[in-house]
């Protein structure tokens, strides 16, 4: 498991979709632990109830569905997939405005998605996901890239550590995709991912983070 893991980040990108799947072949006694533990780039679909796009990924994903941030429906429609609570929900709308504008800001374009949900620990969990075509056939505005893909998987757990004090744990996945073929600055390919996590414990009244790309 400790070499797959090593495998896997050094792997393009673009290429671990492939190599996971061979690894699943390999080792498919530890399939559940490399299907959570290894970060694939982010895929998007259209919700045609509000004509958006939204990210697909593990964590707003029931069997073969995927739920929509912004109609709250799954894409195909499935009958008895979970939901955020009310109150949950009303935060994950919120997140998902503000995020948008965050995004706009700071990548000039791209696609957002922000999905919460409860865990077993009386907390609840909340997944920023960003994704960026920066190709001349995405959104880049620049035309410099051939390919180019900018994918950021940002994952907060949040939950009751002992009275007036609260657990965080900030998960943090960037890959990163560049190709360019042009006279100007010639052939160049550069792709690569990288995770990092921080954990905090404290008062409820005093945390305040900043999810950057």
């Amino acid at each position: 498991m400790e070499a797959a893991m090593g495998l896997m980040r050094r792997m393009p990108p673009k290429h671990s979709e492939t190599a996971l799947s061979a690894l699943l072949s390999l080792i498919p006694q530890h399939s559940s632990d490399l299907l959570s533990q290894v970060d694939q780039p982010l895929q998007v679909i259209c919700d045609v109830d509000y004509g958006k796009e939204f990210i697909l990924c593990e964590y707003n994903r029931d069997a073969d569905s995927y739920r929509s941030p912004w109609s709250n429906k799954y894409h195909p429609p499935l009958e008895d997939g979970p939901y955020p609570s009310p109150e949950l929900r009303k935060l994950e709308i919120e997140a998902n405005e503000v995020f948008a504008i965050y995004r706009d800001q700071y990548y000039e374009g791209g696609i957002s998605s922000v999905y919460m949900w409860e865990d077993e620990n009386e907390g609840f969990v909340a997944c920023f996901l960003i994704k960026k075509d920066g190709s001349k056939s995405g959104h880049g505005r620049r035309g410099y890239l051939q390919e180019g893909a900018w994918d950021a998987i940002h994952v907060m757990e949040v939950g009751p550590e002992e009275e007036g004090m609260a657990h965080y744990c900030l998960t943090s996945t960037v890959m990163l995709s560049l190709t360019t073929n042009n006279e100007s600055t010639g052939t160049f390919n550069l792709s690569g991912s990288i995770r990092r996590q921080v954990i905090y414990v404290v008062e409820y009244n005093i945390m305040v983070f900043l999810v950057t790309g």
